[in-house]
Formats: structure tokens, C-alpha cells, sequence
């Protein structure tokens, strides 16, 4: 197995293991990203995010994607993890594992004091998969979030 970052050249087959996440959390009518868009969101000059991609024999199975934070509490920075995804086949064989490690080596290696992330209440198998690894998955945070119309509303009072 190799844990490296996904090449330009990858983009369509990390955009189907995106597919993949979105239908396996059941919002595949969600995913509004292309291949194009997702091209563009890592390879550009000024890249948005990153993506790790677990290799085995030549095919790519596992797929982990991130981006910089930054913590005012603590006053250092951290990673977000977007999204963490392996196949269904390679599940129970490390991959999750191995992805997470590379991601904390990343985050030592930028002096990151944390990696923050989201995960389903139903999604049990992964909440013991991040508890197993020493996560921490807390209970009373509720996740809130600002659509895009939503966004345009309140700036559109400032005009």
C-alpha cells in the first residue's frame, strides 16, 4: 500500500472515490463538484485543499482530502479533515489507518496542535474507527452551517 498525495493526472479517479463517499453517507444528490472543479480546487496556484490517496496494486482506494485551519483558542493552526473515504473491499485492512497516520505526520510536520473533522451520528463503524485511533468524538457540539443564499442574504445587508 502507498499513502502519497493524488497527482493531476488522478483527478478522475479521485473525483469517483468522492462519488463514492457522497453516496456511501447517502447525499450523493449533494455532490456539486466536477472533475473540473476538483482540478481546480487542488492544482491551482493557489490550491484550496489537498488530497492523500491510498494506492494498492496500481488502483486507488482510499482517498483522504484537507485543508489549513487555524485556531484562536489555542493560537495555532490545525488541519481540517474533509473527507476520509476506502472502498468498501479494503475496509478492516488498514487503509482508514494509514491515511490518518500520513495526515498526522502533515500536521506535525506544520507544527499543527490539532486535525478537526465531522462524522455522521449513524455512522458507527466510523465513530469506533476514530475512537479506536485516539480521536476524541464529541457529543455536544452541533455541527451549524451557512449555505451559499444564505451567505449572499446577510452580506447583500451590507449594500
Amino acid at each position: 500500500m502507498n499513502i502519497r498525495h493524488v497527482e493531476q493526472s488522478e483527478i478522475s479517479q479521485l473525483f469517483a472515490l468522492l462519488q463514492a463517499k457522497a453516496e456511501f453517507d447517502g447525499c450523493a444528490d449533494s455532490l456539486r463538484a466536477t472533475v473540473s472543479t476538483l482540478r481546480e480546487a487542488i492544482f491551482s496556484e493557489r490550491p484550496l485543499a489537498q488530497a492523500l490517496v491510498a494506492e494498492v496494486d496500481g488502483r486507488l482506494v482510499g482517498m483522504a482530502t484537507y485543508y489549513p485551519i487555524f485556531s484562536s483558542f489555542i493560537a495555532r493552526p490545525g488541519l481540517w479533515l474533509d473527507d476520509l473515504y476506502v472502498d468498501e473491499a479494503y475496509r478492516s485492512r488498514s487503509v482508514g489507518r494509514r491515511l490518518m497516520e500520513r495526515l498526522c505526520r502533515i500536521a506535525c510536520d506544520n507544527g499543527c496542535a490539532r486535525i478537526d473533522w465531522l462524522v455522521a451520528v449513524a455512522n458507527a463503524r466510523g465513530i469506533d474507527f476514530y475512537r479506536l485511533i485516539g480521536a476524541e468524538v464529541s457529543v455536544e457540539v452541533r455541527h451549524a452551517r451557512l449555505g451559499e443564499a444564505a451567505i449572499r442574504k446577510l452580506a447583500d445587508r451590507l449594500e
